[in-house]
């Protein structure tokens, strides 16, 4: 899911593990169907991805769900983070539940991939970007549970390793986004509790960044509530009475691997994570200075309360307040994004349901994230290619926001926007990049 202003994308180092599309967190999709009518196994299939299928894809989804986890976490503790990813990987190839829920999955195996005294980085490394880099919110999700009650050293020292090197900005995006959802999920999902957590953070970039992963979390928890940080809290609060890892591993699996207490703060209300009678809540409650990161995730929600209804969303969001209009309107295109798999055709079409007036910022948002998921760019420029004149020039800038994030050199943002097809195009493009002269 992307956050403007705060969402990062894949970096091209060499140092990344590449990986091929991702499908990310989306609620409605498909899966593309053999001629002879099952699905179509992808070449090199693990026989463990085969097993898993077999025995859990006939399933109600709740049976579903545990079976798969099982599984994945049986995977990740004989042969590793990777295999682990790789065997989820090939699921969402065969199994349209499993892509439904791949960023989901990925956090559990991030949550049972770290263990309580291993160095952080150490299993925050070991993840892939695979569906929206779950993996790596899991594992600061899991550190924070382990090690106790986040204070303002914890907080903006856990991403520091990845603050000096241009080329991770990447991971320290990972890192920060991980952290609201750490915080969110260790503080029982009390958002605002969270967001005072994110506010311990150093700079704007950090903070916005955090918030968009708080935000993410409390959506997710609030419409999948098998999320398998749920499921991380209750383990924590079952070893305070002595049963731990009994009942983390009655509950799916997830959390099974780690040990610790989770924050509860006495005498405070339960947050609300959403209503039914409100739209843009939580953002309707906030400060100022939340409300580009909640609006930017608040069509998840919209979309949430009226079962997938695009047009209705585009309505919803010309009540959001003015200076935050624009991102209600870029995070419905990233949610159709994530509904259309990123088909360029369907996306153009979801987003001509929005008003004309602030079609441009839907698309905006659907190249962002079409950037976001594949970690390519083809489909991005073919997307705004394809545009009306009028929205073209903006498209290209979001690109070239994008490129940012992608390149950490000059050199290749300025020849990554030559892929724009008129010499104005590639001159937007290189003032979203960021791109000199």
């Amino acid at each position: 899911m992307s956050e403007s202003g705060s969402r990062t994308v894949v970096s091209m180092g060499v140092h990344r593990r590449r990986r091929g599309r991702s499908l990310g967190l989306v609620m409605a999709i498909g899966i593309a169907w053999s001629a002879c009518g099952g699905p179509s196994l992808p070449p090199g299939t693990s026989a463990e991805a085969l097993a898993a299928f077999e025995a859990c894809g006939e399933l109600a989804w709740e049976e579903k769900q545990a079976c798969y986890e099982a599984r994945l976490l049986d995977e990740l503790a004989e042969s590793g983070t990777v295999a682990a990813l790789d065997m989820l990987e090939s699921l969402a190839a065969v199994d349209r539940a499993v892509q439904s829920q791949s960023h989901v999955l990925t956090h559990a195996i991030g949550i049972n991939a770290y263990s309580p005294g291993e160095t952080f980085t150490d299993a925050f490394e070991e993840c892939t970007e695979i569906f929206q880099s779950g993996c790596y919110h899991g594992v600061v999700q899991a550190y924070f549970i382990a090690t106790g009650e986040p204070d303002g050293q914890s907080v903006a020292g856990l991403c520091e390793p990845y603050e000096a090197d241009p080329a991770d900005r990447w991971l320290l995006f990972q890192c920060l986004h991980g952290l609201g959802h750490g915080l969110t999920m260790y503080y029982g999902h009390h958002l605002l509790m969270a967001l005072d957590g994110c506010d311990l953070l150093t700079n704007d970039w950090n903070r916005n960044s955090c918030y968009g992963g708080a935000f993410m979390e409390n959506v997710v928890n609030a419409v999948a509530p098998h999320h398998p940080a749920a499921a991380l809290v209750s383990a924590g609060n079952a070893s305070e009475g002595g049963a731990g890892e009994e009942a983390a591993a009655s509950d799916h699996g997830a959390g099974a691997h780690v040990h610790g207490a989770v924050a509860m703060a006495e005498g405070i209300e339960p947050f609300e994570a959403l209503r039914v009678d409100d739209p843009h809540y939580p953002c309707s409650i906030l400060d100022e200075k939340y409300l580009t990161s909640c609006y930017l995730m608040q069509t998840s929600a919209m979309l949430w309360h009226n079962e997938g209804d695009i047009a209705d969303a585009a309505s919803s969001c010309l009540d959001a307040p003015d200076d935050w209009r624009d991102d209600c309107f870029m995070s419905l295109g990233r949610d159709i994004s994530g509904r259309t798999l990123q088909d360029e055709d369907d996306a153009r079409s979801e987003c001509r349901k929005s008003p004309e007036d602030y079609r441009v910022w839907c698309y905006v948002g659907v190249v962002r994230n079409f950037v976001d998921v594949t970690a390519t760019t083809d489909a991005g420029f073919s997307f705004c290619g394809a545009l009306e004149d009028s929205a073209k020039p903006r498209c290209h800038e979001a690109m070239g926001e994008a490129l940012y994030s992608l390149y950490a050199d000059e050199a290749g943002r300025r020849g990554a926007c030559e892929a724009s097809e008129t010499e104005e195009l590639v001159l937007a493009c290189r003032r979203g990049a960021q791109v000199t002269g």
